[in-house]
């Protein structure tokens, strides 16, 4: 009977050692923002980039300013449209982007506070691009399949007015905390450099430390990302945050272990059983960059959102996790609208992130003669 009473014991201590419900403390919280909702767009690269930008004016200035996110997408629309119809419709249009789209539209256009243009034109209270989106791919296709074969000159002010009804036309001065402000000039206020910030990626179908175009749906601008050896990509992730340096974050967040609910992504060493890993502490599996690169050209990580790299969280067993800022809002979703990421996840499931130069490693810089 003592046999079978200290064998029962033997497993059940094995079994809450194996796998224990959450609890996070934090370890390295950088100052950002308040989580918002991008309503019902796929506008993700803006809200999470924008507010990666909210975070560096705060880092460089001490500033709290909230930035227009539809700024951003109202100056970058065109774009993806020039493109769409450039390439005669063999492109894609569509409402996602990348962070460098932004960093494109501020260096080209400067930077507004969202009091100045919320891009909601007094008609919604929430963000919804869904007619936005269809009336200008509608046109776009019009464009592209007339069947004079010539291109209209009036097209381009066509999409320019459509921007103008549903996002409202782009602010040229305006008032700020008392003063008098432009676009290019409330750049210089806040301090930000375009020209300051990289993009990192990780795959071994590229020469490292060299740049190249990943070829993904929403890389419409042809963007190019430094190319680093995973366990260097993950250390300049780290070495930025130990810094004070946030990052924005492209990655899939479609598979069955991220959850916007509970606020938790982790890669579990058990396929089967994946989603316990959303509330209890199990194994995780081991990412190597063979691993990584086979998800990625069997289409299995995909770059399906972007969000903002603002911290660090760990379990009471010492596992790490990244304190990620989403932009689903708040309500009815774990850790406050936070997803608390595993290192595994963000190994397996990260497409790129961008990052002040200042933030990397100083042999990653050297390597890359930035």
């Amino acid at each position: 009977m003592l046999q079978k009473i200290t064998l029962f014991s033997f497993l059940f201590v094995s079994v809450l050692s194996f796998s224990q419900t959450y609890e996070f403390q934090t370890i390295k919280e950088i100052e950002a923002t308040p989580v918002i909702s991008q309503g019902v767009t796929g506008t993700c690269w803006s809200f999470s980039t924008t507010s990666f930008l909210e975070a560096e004016i705060i880092r460089l200035t001490g500033k709290k300013i909230d930035l227009s996110e539809m700024y951003n997408v109202r100056n970058t629309y065109p774009k993806k449209a020039e493109n769409y119809v450039m390439r005669q419709g063999k492109a894609n249009f569509s409402e996602g982007g990348l962070s460098h789209d932004v960093i494109n539209s501020v260096r080209e256009y400067g930077l507004v506070p969202n009091s100045v243009y919320t891009g909601l034109n007094g008609l919604e209270e929430k963000h919804n691009h869904a007619e936005l989106q269809a009336l200008l791919e509608g046109m776009l296709k019009v464009f592209v399949d007339n069947p004079s074969k010539k291109l209209s000159p009036k097209w381009k002010e066509s999409v320019q007015a459509v921007l103008d009804v549903y996002l409202g036309k782009n602010p040229t001065e305006f008032s700020f905390e008392g003063k008098k402000y432009t676009p290019s000039s409330f750049l210089t206020y806040t301090k930000i450099n375009p020209d300051s910030y990289v993009s990192l990626t990780s795959f071994t179908h590229q020469p490292f430390y060299k740049s190249f175009i990943i070829n993904i749906p929403d890389n419409f601008s042809n963007g190019s990302f430094y190319n680093l050896p995973l366990d260097e990509f993950i250390q300049n992730i780290d070495n930025a945050l130990d810094k004070g340096f946030t990052l924005a974050l492209d990655c899939d967040v479609s598979e069955p272990y991220f959850s916007g609910k509970y606020g938790v992504a982790a890669v579990p060493a058990d396929e089967v059983n994946n989603k316990t890993i959303l509330t209890e502490i199990k194994p995780e599996k081991e990412i190597t960059p063979q691993y990584r690169q086979q998800e990625f050209e069997n289409l299995t990580t995909q770059d399906d959102h972007l969000m903002h790299i603002v911290g660090k969280v760990k379990d009471q067993k010492g596992n790490l996790y990244y304190k990620v800022k989403n932009s689903w809002g708040t309500e009815n979703l774990g850790n406050d609208g936070y997803i608390y990421m595993s290192v595994a996840y963000l190994k397996l499931k990260t497409i790129s992130v961008l990052v002040h130069k200042d933030a990397l490693l100083i042999n990653t810089k050297r390597a890359l003669s930035l």
